[in-house]
């Protein structure tokens, strides 16, 4: 696959931990500073249960970003079913390839200077039988950016993600705790600083968001 230019990939403990509002924010962040910005994700579940006013993720990452890209070459699949990809890829009576991923990563990434991409769930959720989203992060050579909730039982789920990124040489530039409370508790505050020390990775916190007001949203650089 040809060279990817400057990138991130956001991953996340698991489903609703905030990689999508994670990898937005990096994406506005790098336009507001005068980037080219392309934003990548392999699948898109779950479209049959967004609430009304409620953008899809990969429009999400578009808006952020202030990309031109279309849907196909944002997400390539997109499903219905609140689903794990490789299951809502059968419902729908395909796979999902995973040399269709890395084309698509690299077309998107043709014309930008920083290529933002978001997993699906957590990293060994299954993209397709035998080809995890750990896969397809190693395929595509970008550094690790972890979403996960800031409360109780985030230490455990974020030091297994961390130590399944690293068992296969993936670099993890910083976990990112969100919806980081105004008033953080003893809990909140504890967790922080011993993912940060036990993980020996910066730990990093966003807000909860106005995700209809990207101009209101903080910067974020991981």
């Amino acid at each position: 696959m040809p060279a990817q230019p400057s990138g991130v990939f956001v991953t996340g403990t698991g489903t609703g931990v905030g990689k999508t509002v994670v990898a937005a924010v990096i994406a506005r962040t790098l336009a507001a500073d005068g980037r080219r910005v392309a934003v990548f994700k392999p699948a898109v579940t779950g479209l049959d249960e967004l609430s009304s006013g409620q953008l899809p993720d990969h429009e999400l990452l578009r808006l952020a970003a202030g990309s031109g890209q279309s849907d196909e070459e944002i997400a390539p699949y997109r499903y219905g079913p609140p689903a794990s990809p490789h299951l809502a890829a059968a419902m729908a009576g395909e796979q999902i390839e995973p040399e269709r991923l890395r084309a698509a990563a690299a077309a998107a990434a043709a014309s930008a200077d920083f290529l933002v991409c978001e997993g699906v769930g957590g990293l060994l959720v299954p993209l397709a039988p035998g080809y995890l989203v750990r896969d397809l992060a190693a395929d595509l050579g970008q550094p690790l950016a972890i979403a996960a909730a800031p409360g109780l039982g985030t230490i455990n789920h974020t030091l297994l993600t961390i130590e399944a990124a690293r068992a296969v040489g993936l670099e993890v530039t910083a976990v990112v705790l969100t919806p980081w409370p105004p008033h953080p508790t003893e809990i909140e505050e504890s967790n922080r600083e011993t993912i940060a020390a036990l993980g020996e990775v910066p730990v990093q916190t966003l807000p909860h968001l106005d995700l209809a007001a990207p101009a209101s949203w903080p910067a974020l650089r991981a």
